[in-house]
Protein backbone atom coordinates (compact mmCIF):
# COMPACT_ATOMS: atom_id res chain seq x y z
CA UNK A 1 0.00 0.00 0.00
CA UNK A 2 1.31 3.61 -1.11
CA UNK A 3 2.10 5.82 2.19
CA UNK A 4 -0.23 9.07 1.98
CA UNK A 5 1.36 11.36 4.27
CA UNK A 6 1.50 15.17 4.24
CA UNK A 7 4.75 16.59 5.65
CA UNK A 8 4.16 19.80 7.17
CA UNK A 9 6.77 22.37 7.99
CA UNK A 10 7.12 25.18 10.33
CA UNK A 11 8.80 28.28 8.56
CA UNK A 12 9.57 31.84 8.88
CA UNK A 13 7.69 34.47 7.08
CA UNK A 14 10.90 36.50 7.14
CA UNK A 15 14.71 35.55 8.01
CA UNK A 16 15.49 37.54 11.43
CA UNK A 17 19.44 37.43 12.50
CA UNK A 18 18.79 36.15 16.02
CA UNK A 19 21.54 36.56 18.61
CA UNK A 20 22.53 33.41 20.16
CA UNK A 21 21.19 32.39 23.53
CA UNK A 22 23.14 30.22 25.37
CA UNK A 23 20.85 28.08 27.52
CA UNK A 24 21.95 26.85 31.13
CA UNK A 25 22.43 23.45 31.87
CA UNK A 26 22.90 22.87 35.75
CA UNK A 27 23.33 19.62 35.72
CA UNK A 28 26.01 19.55 33.11
CA UNK A 29 28.55 20.51 35.46
CA UNK A 30 27.83 18.23 37.92
CA UNK A 31 29.05 15.22 35.80
CA UNK A 32 32.93 14.43 35.14
CA UNK A 33 33.90 14.95 31.94
CA UNK A 34 34.72 10.86 31.79
CA UNK A 35 31.19 10.24 31.35
CA UNK A 36 30.97 11.53 28.00
CA UNK A 37 33.42 8.99 26.93
CA UNK A 38 30.78 5.97 27.89
CA UNK A 39 27.99 6.64 25.69
CA UNK A 40 26.59 2.72 25.39
CA UNK A 41 25.17 1.76 28.45
CA UNK A 42 22.52 -0.83 29.06
CA UNK A 43 19.20 0.59 28.66
CA UNK A 44 17.19 1.04 31.88
CA UNK A 45 13.37 1.62 32.30
CA UNK A 46 12.75 4.15 35.47
CA UNK A 47 11.05 2.43 38.63
CA UNK A 48 8.55 -0.04 36.51
CA UNK A 49 5.88 -0.86 38.28
CA UNK A 50 4.43 -4.88 37.16
CA UNK A 51 1.19 -5.33 35.80
CA UNK A 52 -0.42 -7.80 38.24
CA UNK A 53 -2.21 -10.50 36.19
CA UNK A 54 -5.05 -12.38 38.10
CA UNK A 55 -5.75 -14.95 35.49
CA UNK A 56 -5.11 -14.87 32.08
CA UNK A 57 -8.85 -14.37 31.46
CA UNK A 58 -9.49 -11.81 33.99
CA UNK A 59 -6.02 -10.10 33.21
CA UNK A 60 -6.75 -9.64 29.28
CA UNK A 61 -10.65 -8.09 30.30
CA UNK A 62 -8.35 -5.45 32.64
CA UNK A 63 -6.12 -4.63 30.08
CA UNK A 64 -8.80 -4.01 27.47
CA UNK A 65 -10.44 -2.03 29.46
CA UNK A 66 -7.06 -0.27 30.28
CA UNK A 67 -6.31 -0.10 26.68
CA UNK A 68 -9.38 1.92 26.25
CA UNK A 69 -9.82 3.95 29.27
CA UNK A 70 -5.81 4.74 28.19
CA UNK A 71 -4.79 4.50 31.49
CA UNK A 72 -2.03 1.62 31.44
CA UNK A 73 -0.01 1.46 34.59
CA UNK A 74 3.45 2.77 34.25
CA UNK A 75 6.20 4.50 36.62
CA UNK A 76 6.07 4.74 40.27
CA UNK A 77 2.96 3.18 41.69
CA UNK A 78 -0.69 4.67 40.55
CA UNK A 79 1.04 6.66 38.13
CA UNK A 80 -0.49 5.93 34.78
CA UNK A 81 0.66 5.72 30.92
CA UNK A 82 -2.07 7.44 29.42
CA UNK A 83 -3.53 7.76 25.39
CA UNK A 84 -0.78 8.31 23.20
CA UNK A 85 -2.01 9.56 19.56
CA UNK A 86 1.48 11.36 18.20
CA UNK A 87 5.02 10.66 18.16
CA UNK A 88 7.86 13.56 17.90
CA UNK A 89 11.17 12.36 16.92
CA UNK A 90 14.09 14.45 17.92
CA UNK A 91 16.32 13.89 14.27
CA UNK A 92 19.98 14.60 15.52
CA UNK A 93 20.82 11.49 17.87
CA UNK A 94 17.58 9.99 17.50
CA UNK A 95 16.87 9.43 13.87
CA UNK A 96 20.27 10.15 12.68
CA UNK A 97 23.61 9.07 13.90
CA UNK A 98 25.09 12.87 13.62
CA UNK A 99 25.52 14.87 16.66
CA UNK A 100 29.17 13.28 16.49
CA UNK A 101 29.35 14.33 12.43
CA UNK A 102 27.91 17.90 13.59
CA UNK A 103 30.70 18.12 16.19
CA UNK A 104 32.95 17.31 13.42
CA UNK A 105 31.63 19.91 11.39
CA UNK A 106 32.19 22.75 14.44
CA UNK A 107 35.50 21.75 15.17
CA UNK A 108 36.21 22.42 10.84
CA UNK A 109 34.49 25.88 11.50
CA UNK A 110 36.14 26.62 14.42
CA UNK A 111 39.88 25.48 12.87
CA UNK A 112 38.57 28.05 9.48
CA UNK A 113 38.43 30.86 12.13
CA UNK A 114 42.25 29.56 13.58
CA UNK A 115 40.90 28.71 17.04
CA UNK A 116 41.24 25.42 18.84
CA UNK A 117 38.29 23.27 20.10
CA UNK A 118 37.51 19.80 20.55
CA UNK A 119 34.39 17.51 19.50
CA UNK A 120 33.93 17.38 23.39
CA UNK A 121 33.34 21.33 23.52
CA UNK A 122 30.51 21.12 21.83
CA UNK A 123 28.55 18.21 24.30
CA UNK A 124 27.02 21.19 26.70
CA UNK A 125 25.24 22.84 23.79
CA UNK A 126 23.69 19.91 21.89
CA UNK A 127 20.30 19.72 21.02
CA UNK A 128 19.80 23.60 21.46
CA UNK A 129 19.97 24.83 17.81
CA UNK A 130 22.93 25.70 15.56
CA UNK A 131 23.42 29.17 16.71
CA UNK A 132 23.76 28.02 20.11
CA UNK A 133 25.48 25.18 19.40
CA UNK A 134 28.15 27.12 17.92
CA UNK A 135 27.78 30.23 20.06
CA UNK A 136 28.12 28.36 22.87
CA UNK A 137 31.67 27.35 22.92
CA UNK A 138 32.55 30.97 21.25
CA UNK A 139 31.10 32.57 23.84
CA UNK A 140 33.27 29.96 26.47
CA UNK A 141 36.07 30.14 24.22
CA UNK A 142 35.72 34.16 24.33
CA UNK A 143 36.34 34.58 20.46
CA UNK A 144 36.37 37.84 19.78
CA UNK A 145 33.86 39.20 16.37
CA UNK A 146 31.94 35.78 16.31
CA UNK A 147 29.33 35.84 13.92
CA UNK A 148 26.85 33.54 14.72
CA UNK A 149 25.14 33.88 11.11
CA UNK A 150 28.12 33.50 9.17
CA UNK A 151 29.14 30.60 11.25
CA UNK A 152 25.83 28.87 10.89
CA UNK A 153 26.54 29.30 6.93
CA UNK A 154 29.93 27.52 7.27
CA UNK A 155 28.66 24.67 9.17
CA UNK A 156 25.99 23.87 6.87
CA UNK A 157 27.92 24.28 4.05
CA UNK A 158 30.92 21.77 5.58
CA UNK A 159 28.03 19.78 7.40
CA UNK A 160 26.55 19.04 4.28
CA UNK A 161 29.10 18.45 1.33
CA UNK A 162 31.50 16.22 4.20
CA UNK A 163 29.49 14.75 5.97
CA UNK A 164 25.65 14.40 5.40
CA UNK A 165 25.25 13.12 1.78
CA UNK A 166 22.25 11.28 0.25
CA UNK A 167 21.94 7.84 1.44
CA UNK A 168 25.07 7.94 3.64
CA UNK A 169 23.96 4.94 6.23
CA UNK A 170 23.19 7.99 8.98
CA UNK A 171 19.98 6.41 9.72
CA UNK A 172 20.11 4.50 13.42
CA UNK A 173 18.77 0.65 12.88
CA UNK A 174 15.27 0.41 13.54
CA UNK A 175 14.30 4.01 13.36
CA UNK A 176 12.50 3.17 10.08
CA UNK A 177 10.60 0.40 11.95
CA UNK A 178 9.45 1.99 14.62
CA UNK A 179 8.48 4.80 12.31
CA UNK A 180 5.85 2.42 10.19
CA UNK A 181 5.15 0.35 13.39
CA UNK A 182 3.57 3.57 14.88
CA UNK A 183 2.20 4.72 11.99
CA UNK A 184 0.18 1.25 11.49
CA UNK A 185 -1.20 1.21 14.66
CA UNK A 186 -3.00 4.71 14.01
CA UNK A 187 -0.34 7.00 15.50
CA UNK A 188 0.75 10.38 13.95
CA UNK A 189 4.52 10.81 13.69
CA UNK A 190 6.49 14.11 13.15
CA UNK A 191 10.20 15.02 13.40
CA UNK A 192 10.56 18.06 15.87
CA UNK A 193 13.92 19.15 15.40
CA UNK A 194 16.22 22.52 17.41
CA UNK A 195 17.62 22.27 14.03
CA UNK A 196 17.40 24.60 10.77
CA UNK A 197 15.31 22.97 7.95
CA UNK A 198 17.96 22.44 5.30
CA UNK A 199 19.80 20.17 7.75
CA UNK A 200 17.02 18.55 8.80
CA UNK A 201 16.15 17.58 4.70
CA UNK A 202 19.94 16.72 4.44
CA UNK A 203 20.06 14.30 7.39
CA UNK A 204 16.74 12.79 6.48
CA UNK A 205 17.60 11.83 3.30
CA UNK A 206 21.57 10.94 4.10
CA UNK A 207 19.48 8.17 6.51
CA UNK A 208 17.46 6.96 3.62
CA UNK A 209 13.93 8.42 5.61
CA UNK A 210 11.65 10.20 3.14
CA UNK A 211 9.98 13.81 4.16
CA UNK A 212 6.95 12.10 3.48
CA UNK A 213 6.78 9.22 5.96
CA UNK A 214 5.97 11.96 8.30
CA UNK A 215 2.77 14.18 9.30
CA UNK A 216 4.76 17.34 10.36
CA UNK A 217 8.14 18.47 10.38
CA UNK A 218 9.30 21.32 12.60
CA UNK A 219 12.41 22.73 12.74
CA UNK A 220 13.93 25.38 14.06
CA UNK A 221 13.70 28.20 11.56
CA UNK A 222 10.49 30.01 13.02
CA UNK A 223 11.41 29.69 16.67
CA UNK A 224 13.08 32.32 18.90
CA UNK A 225 13.01 30.06 22.28
CA UNK A 226 14.73 26.75 20.79
CA UNK A 227 15.03 23.63 23.22
CA UNK A 228 15.19 23.61 26.73
CA UNK A 229 12.24 25.90 25.74
CA UNK A 230 8.64 23.58 24.84
CA UNK A 231 8.05 25.74 21.95
CA UNK A 232 8.81 23.72 19.14
CA UNK A 233 7.37 20.44 20.79
CA UNK A 234 3.71 22.95 21.11
CA UNK A 235 4.22 23.58 17.59
CA UNK A 236 4.32 19.82 16.80
CA UNK A 237 1.41 19.31 19.09
CA UNK A 238 -0.79 22.12 17.07
CA UNK A 239 -0.05 20.96 13.68
CA UNK A 240 -0.69 17.53 14.38
CA UNK A 241 -4.05 18.40 15.82
CA UNK A 242 -3.27 16.53 18.87
CA UNK A 243 -3.53 17.27 22.56
CA UNK A 244 0.17 17.79 24.04
CA UNK A 245 -0.87 15.19 26.62
CA UNK A 246 -1.29 12.38 24.26
CA UNK A 247 2.05 13.46 22.27
CA UNK A 248 5.33 10.81 23.13
CA UNK A 249 8.75 12.48 22.65
CA UNK A 250 11.89 10.61 21.78
CA UNK A 251 14.96 12.31 22.63
CA UNK A 252 18.60 12.51 23.08
CA UNK A 253 19.71 15.65 24.49
CA UNK A 254 19.19 16.79 28.17
CA UNK A 255 17.96 20.08 26.78
CA UNK A 256 15.54 17.70 24.36
CA UNK A 257 14.35 15.84 27.67
CA UNK A 258 13.94 19.33 29.38
CA UNK A 259 11.68 21.00 26.57
CA UNK A 260 9.39 17.59 26.63
CA UNK A 261 8.41 18.13 30.49
CA UNK A 262 8.15 21.85 29.79
CA UNK A 263 5.60 21.05 27.52
CA UNK A 264 3.83 18.14 29.90
CA UNK A 265 4.67 15.35 27.14
CA UNK A 266 6.23 12.01 28.13
CA UNK A 267 9.42 11.65 26.82
CA UNK A 268 11.47 8.67 26.00
CA UNK A 269 15.22 9.46 26.47
CA UNK A 270 17.75 6.98 24.59
CA UNK A 271 21.67 7.11 25.52
CA UNK A 272 23.13 7.42 22.02
CA UNK A 273 25.13 10.38 22.83
CA UNK A 274 24.52 11.05 26.87
CA UNK A 275 24.83 8.47 29.47
CA UNK A 276 21.88 7.36 31.88
CA UNK A 277 23.73 9.78 34.30
CA UNK A 278 23.35 12.84 32.49
CA UNK A 279 19.66 11.92 31.52
CA UNK A 280 18.26 11.19 34.84
CA UNK A 281 18.22 13.97 36.62
CA UNK A 282 15.36 15.52 33.95
CA UNK A 283 13.55 13.13 34.91
CA UNK A 284 12.41 10.92 31.41
CA UNK A 285 9.49 8.69 31.44
CA UNK A 286 11.61 5.63 30.01
CA UNK A 287 15.32 5.41 29.21
CA UNK A 288 16.52 3.17 26.15
CA UNK A 289 19.76 2.75 24.83
CA UNK A 290 18.70 3.82 21.09
CA UNK A 291 15.97 4.21 18.94
CA UNK A 292 16.38 0.85 17.74
CA UNK A 293 15.22 -0.47 21.74
CA UNK A 294 12.33 1.13 22.21
CA UNK A 295 9.58 -1.41 21.00
CA UNK A 296 5.46 -0.41 20.61
CA UNK A 297 5.05 -1.47 24.00
CA UNK A 298 7.02 1.13 24.78
CA UNK A 299 5.35 4.27 22.99
CA UNK A 300 1.80 2.70 23.77
CA UNK A 301 1.91 1.64 27.16
CA UNK A 302 5.06 2.82 28.99
CA UNK A 303 6.64 -0.16 28.78
CA UNK A 304 4.29 -2.58 29.32
CA UNK A 305 3.46 -5.53 27.20
CA UNK A 306 -0.98 -5.74 26.36
CA UNK A 307 -2.09 -9.20 25.34
CA UNK A 308 -5.78 -8.30 23.58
Amino acid sequence: MALCSTALSVRPLSSPTRPPHFPKFPYLSLVPSALFRHRQRPAQTLAMAPLRRRSCTAARASASQQVEEGTVPVGEEGAEWGKVSAVLFDMDGVLCNSEELSRMAAVDVFADMGVSVTTDDFIPFMGTGEANFLGGVASVKEVKGFNPEAAKKRFFEIYLDKYAKPDSGIGFPGALELIMECKSRGLKVAVASSADRIKVDANLAAAGLPVSLFDAIVSADAFENLKPAPDIFLAASKNLNVPQSECLVIEDALAGVQAAKAAQMRCIAVTTTLPEEMLQPASPSLIRKEIGSISIDDVLYGGHSIDK
